[in-house]
């Protein structure tokens, strides 16, 4: 009876669902988030019948035909790269991305991955770097007697120095882009790296065509709208009890002919 195997997929299908819309919610709070999305296709066909051949008669073409399909399964998790709210947080290290583009972070492994969460600090050496210590690719140093730092929209990082009337400026902010942005691996820790499906990165001035700008003392929020994804779940919930429910009529049905064999 292909209805338990069919029902099965489905079940499967509003598991792995529930599992996005779970890592979503989670992620309510989570800056620079980009919430994500399952997506399904339908699983290969039987056919018994072909469209278009002839009939058993030979007299006619089949319109038709008969066709059975064999369930869903999940084809992709796809990130929804929606802006997200800014948040001001009134730290002087604190920047959002408004727009397109990536920080670029030099990884432990000497490597570039990318993220969009601004949440920046300096370490011991004035380095700017991110919340998990790493260096920002820049490699911008705000020095030890610095008074106020200043980033402006174009990512121009400035400092006001002790017994210096105009502010020095300390380094250029970049960013990165992709074509498909989407096709960027996630590594946690808020990064994403590079893959085949992403493309080479195109660095640029924040401002210029194609490449958001910066905006100092603020966040960019996680896009995640909590009742969009309470609506979610409980279309995934739902499915996965019809799904269960398909499962149990077919139980039912194979017992009555088992039982009508005896």
């Amino acid at each position: 009876m292909r209805a338990l195997s069919i029902a099965a997929t489905g079940m499967n299908a509003q598991q792995r669902n529930l599992d996005v819309i779970a890592n979503n919610i989670a992620n309510i709070n989570t800056t620079g988030f980009k919430r994500a999305r399952a997506e399904f296709t339908d699983l290969i066909y039987q056919t018994e019948q072909m469209k278009g051949t002839p009939s058993t008669s030979n007299t006619a073409i089949v319109p038709e035909g008969s066709h059975f399909g064999l369930g869903v399964q999940t084809a992709a998790v796809r990130t929804v790269n929606t802006q997200g709210g800014l948040a001001a947080t009134g730290n002087q290290f604190d920047v959002a991305i408004t727009g397109n583009g990536y920080l670029q972070v030099e990884a432990a492994d000497g490597t570039t991955v990318f993220q969009r969460s601004g949440a920046l600090n300096t370490n011991a050496e004035g380095e700017l770097v991110t919340l998990n210590g790493l260096r920002i690719a820049d490699g911008i140093a705000v020095p030890a007697d610095a008074l106020n730092v200043e980033i402006n929209a174009s990512g121009q990082v400035f400092a006001k120095i002790p017994g210096q009337e105009e502010p020095q400026l300390l380094g250029q902010l970049t960013l990165a882009t992709f074509v498909n942005e989407v096709g960027l691996t996630p590594l946690g820790d808020n990064l994403f790296a590079q893959s085949a499906a992403s493309g080479d990165p195109t660095t640029g001035v924040p401002g210029d065509p194609g490449f958001g700008t910066i905006r100092q003392g603020y966040l960019e929020s996680s896009n995640v709208d909590a009742v969009k994804e309470i609506t979610q779940l409980i279309a995934a919930q739902r499915g996965y009890e019809m799904n269960s429910k398909v499962i149990q009529a077919a139980d039912d049905m194979a017992s009555v002919v088992s039982r009508n064999m005896r």
